[in-house]
């Protein structure tokens, strides 16, 4: 593989929108249609950030973190990103190095990069 896969996490909570839908869906939604190698959303049980104020599930709403994690090559990844920047709500982005070890989408990623 020529180009490095990469792992991109981008944290926000439950209660962040962007228009009338949540902002993880928007992402999710926007991460399919450029046709990402894969997409995962996950939901913490308790996550705070750089306001101390603690995201957890209440009893009439939810408002927990959520980590978005999605791979691909970094020249896509790094594109996908740029396309964010209107979207409020949305917290920490990291890009680290992944080993991909198989998969559709590590096929996927293998016959991008050639």
């Amino acid at each position: 593989m020529s180009e490095q896969a990469k792992l991109l996490r981008i944290y926000t909570d439950e209660a962040a929108y962007f228009g009338d839908r949540k902002v993880f869906e928007v992402v999710a939604s926007r991460a399919r249609d450029m046709k990402m190698a894969g997409a995962t959303i996950l939901e913490a049980m308790v996550g705070f950030g750089r306001s101390a104020h603690v995201h957890r599930r209440h009893v009439l709403e939810s408002d927990r973190a959520v980590v978005i994690e999605i791979v691909d090559l970094d020249s896509n990844l790094r594109a996908f990103v740029d396309g964010l920047s209107e979207i409020p709500g949305i917290g920490l982005m990291t890009l680290e190095a992944v080993e991909v070890l198989g998969g559709k989408a590590g096929q996927m990623l293998e016959s991008q990069s050639r």
